[in-house]
């Protein structure tokens, strides 16, 4: 029987050569945003609290913007949400995302025909 090929794309951002964002970044941000905690994200994500906050780190100094807001507070109060910048970046890369794969499909698309296969 034959097996179905299926295009994949990946892509991420580089700052003078040093990767900025791209797709673990971006969950990274998405898991602040849905659960309000750094450590929580990193959890979620399951990487070190250390190494998610140098990714936020290096993501700020890159691209010249704040991304995170972190409130103190007691045992209640505390927290970490995202800046609008970085809600406004999030929502420029998913449109940048969008149009990519709309572009490699229909160039896969050109190249292999509808029903691309192989056999196995």
């Amino acid at each position: 029987m034959p097996a179905r090929i299926q295009i994949r794309s990946k892509i991420w951002i580089e700052v003078e050569g040093q990767p900025v964002f791209g797709k673990g970044r971006r969950s990274l941000l998405e898991a602040i945003e849905r659960t309000g905690s750094i450590n929580r994200a990193a959890t979620a994500l399951r990487i070190s609290y250390r190494k998610a906050w140098g990714y936020i780190t290096a993501m700020e100094q890159r691209l010249g913007i704040k991304l995170v807001e972190r409130h103190v507070g007691g045992r209640h109060g505390g927290g970490t949400v995202l800046t609008e910048d970085a809600r406004a970046f999030l929502h420029r890369y998913e449109q940048l995302e969008k149009g990519i794969d709309a572009f490699v499909d229909r160039r896969f698309q050109q190249a292999f025909g509808p029903h691309p296969a192989v056999r196995s």
